[in-house]
């Protein structure tokens, strides 16, 4: 890995902000590519150990459907963390232009699946699964981001009961404090299903801590509608079983008729443009 300076980077506009810092699009003036910048403000920031798992993650997972790592270093109170850009910005993103179709939700998640699938098999879970941490380019990427509550699983310790997430997006198990382990991902690949075809999570006409305590009470919710397919509906509803247990494996979503009838990535692009043009 080579090294990195502040004096390289031509810092240019906001583009977002994590749990942990902002995120700014910026030139790499030494490779001449765009990049994306996440500063974090290291006096405001309690947990240190946190930002160092993130950076550990993001360092370890080599995969397309991963967004790549360049390396990080600390300029006065700032740690500068220096990652892949995707141009076509989040699926959240997507959303104000309206829901997504059906066919390019497949396209998006069979990519998604993708990535989950080689997190859970290498012990790690991402614990924040929702739209705005979907990214896209204009060559067709569907990339996983923000690891910034992500954790590794020990090789002893398979389960955890920290209460980490988004509220909407959360499993019955975490908001119970329970045990859990990447099961966990798929529930909220589920509401992240819900969000993209409604566009928006269930429960998110009330407030935050008001959704905690209804996601657990309340039967599972469903995908209505006569636009959607038995097949979509059917992915949603094993995403979302109350047990975790009863959840299927990222591996085991791959082959079901929604994600294996899915087509090209090409559409992500078609995606993008109607954002651009709405």
């Amino acid at each position: 890995m080579r090294y990195l300076s502040a004096n390289q980077f031509e810092v240019y506009e906001e583009i977002g902000k994590g749990g942990f810092g902002v995120v700014y699009k910026a030139l790499d003036k030494v490779t001449k590519c765009p990049v994306a910048i996440k500063q974090i403000d290291l006096e405001s920031t309690d947990d240190i150990d946190s930002l160092q798992k993130e950076i550990k993650i993001l360092s370890q997972c080599k995969l397309k459907q991963i967004t790549q790592y360049f390396g990080c270093f600390v300029k006065g109170y700032k740690l500068w963390i220096i990652m892949e850009l995707l141009d076509g910005g989040s699926c959240l993103d997507m959303l104000v232009a309206g829901p997504i179709r059906e066919k390019c939700i497949a396209v998006l998640f069979k990519e998604l699946l993708i990535a989950l699938d080689y997190l859970h098999s290498n012990g790690k879970i991402h614990r924040d699964i929702k739209a705005a941490n979907i990214l896209l380019n204009s060559q067709g990427d569907v990339k996983i981001a923000d690891f910034g509550v992500s954790t590794q699983l020990s090789n002893n310790l398979s389960r955890r009961n920290t209460f980490v997430g988004s509220p909407y997006w959360m499993s019955p198990e975490v908001i119970l404090e329970e045990e859990y382990n990447f099961k966990a991902d798929i529930w909220s690949l589920g509401i992240t299903a819900l969000e993209l075809a409604t566009g928006k999570p269930p429960l998110s006409n009330i407030p935050p801590m008001k959704a905690l305590f209804k996601i657990p009470e309340n039967d599972p919710p469903i995908l209505e509608g006569q636009e959607f397919s038995q097949d979509f509906k059917q992915f949603v509803a094993l995403c979302l079983q109350k047990s975790p247990q009863n959840r299927p494996s990222a591996k085991r979503l791959m082959k079901t008729k929604f994600i294996q009838n899915a087509g090209k990535t090409s559409i992500v692009g078609d995606l993008i443009k109607r954002r651009q043009v709405w």
